[in-house]
């Protein structure tokens, strides 16, 4: 746990992820949710909605590190103009950002932005969708094939059974929509693991495989789709 705890979030101390480290994935990406969901919870006893909004997404990107972030930009870099293979992974792991990086986290942000500031603070909510885009990361890690041959950060996490983490982490997920607000918040947070799904399903199409950058571009789309569906008019 220490090891995903310290591959997530700046937290944890300095720790080599390994084979075992997808295993606890789902729970850190629970934890990181209901931090998250606390704090906007707490913020917005405070301050007016926007700012509790503006408060919570902020908080989420202290506590990932920008690590996300940085994925979806540099996979919308690379994954949306048009290339071949090899340039789309040259790109990916140039440290500029383009056009295209910087429009696409402005929207999600925004996104995130604005759904939070529509709802009103759902810890639990937070804390389902955080877990299950952790766990499409973690079935992604050890389901779908690895896009660089030169190997990479992610590589030595790489292997193993996808089954266990998957099952568990989607009952987690799942259970914690439920919980929070029946069934609007548990589709969405379905939605939200469908949504990051679809990435890894495009990034397959577009590079034969997966990335660390497709790792956080999946599970940033995955947590927005299900903010967004959760704050729908119902």
């Amino acid at each position: 746990m220490r090891r995903a705890l310290a591959f997530l979030t700046p937290l944890g101390g300095a720790a080599v992820p390994d084979r075992r480290t997808m295993s606890w994935f789902p729970v850190v990406g629970a934890l990181i949710g209901l931090a998250v969901g606390g704090a906007w919870w707490a913020a917005d006893r405070i301050w007016p909605p926007m700012l509790a909004a503006a408060i919570a997404v902020a908080v989420d990107l202290a506590l990932t590190g920008l690590l996300h972030v940085d994925g979806l930009a540099d996979s919308a870099d690379g994954l949306l103009p048009h290339m071949p293979r090899r340039r789309r992974l040259e790109v990916m792991a140039e440290p500029t950002v383009g056009a295209y990086g910087i429009a696409v986290t402005a929207s999600v942000l925004l996104l995130r932005f604005g759904a939070f500031a529509s709802m009103r603070p759902s810890v639990l909510l937070v804390a389902g969708a955080w877990c299950g885009s952790r766990t499409v990361m973690a079935v992604t890690a050890r389901a779908v094939p690895y896009a660089r041959t030169e190997g990479g950060l992610a590589t030595a996490m790489l292997g193993g059974d996808w089954k266990p983490v998957g099952l568990y982490g989607l009952v987690a997920s799942i259970s914690l929509g439920a919980l929070a607000d029946g069934r609007r918040t548990e589709i969405a947070v379905a939605s939200g693991m469908l949504a990051a799904a679809a990435v890894v399903f495009f990034a397959r199409r577009k590079l034969g495989g997966f990335t660390g950058d497709v790792l956080g571009a999946a599970g940033i789309v995955g947590e927005t789709v299900a903010l967004v569906v959760a704050a729908a008019k119902w």
